[in-house]
């Protein structure tokens, strides 16, 4: 029909079966970025937010989205990951959240490594609107893609 994967003959929404797929060890390395006023920044770098630690707590939730992708994105097959890191970098404008999913499995960690990304991001939203509620998150993009039939593919 269209060549997409999520779709039947029919045009209707289908889990891929993957069961015929080789077992390879696969990565994703997604990135994305929230700005936000000076203000918020420098008190987020100063452990003064009153939530809390915010790159922390955003670090953790990040973790446990990617755990949880698969009860967040329709027709996302569950995945045993051997690992999720989480990256953040905090500057004047902002902060920078990269994020690592891996596994060995047959079919990719795109989606875990995006979702992980994207609940980091909305930790932060959350754990500092108080201070700025004009935020803005975006530039949520895959990085790199390793393992798998389609072989690597970076940005």
């Amino acid at each position: 029909m269209t060549g997409l994967t999520h779709l039947d003959e029919t045009g209707s929404a289908r889990m891929v079966d993957v069961g015929g797929k080789s077992v390879t060890a696969r990565q994703a390395v997604a990135q994305g970025r929230i700005t936000m006023s000076a203000q918020a920044a420098a008190a987020i770098a100063a452990g003064s937010v009153q939530k809390g630690d915010v790159l922390a707590v955003a670090r953790v939730a990040g973790i446990m989205a990617a755990k949880k992708t698969s009860d967040l994105i329709p027709l996302c097959h569950p995945l045993p990951l051997s690992k999720v890191e989480i990256e953040l970098t905090l500057d004047a404008e902002g902060v920078t959240a990269t994020a690592t999913a891996a596994t060995a499995g047959q079919t990719g960690v795109e989606m875990e490594a995006l979702a992980a990304v994207s609940v980091t991001l909305l930790t932060v939203y959350d754990m500092a609107k108080a201070l700025d509620k004009r935020m803005t998150i975006g530039d949520i993009r895959l990085l790199s893609k390793t393992g798998g039939k389609s072989g690597d593919w970076h940005a």
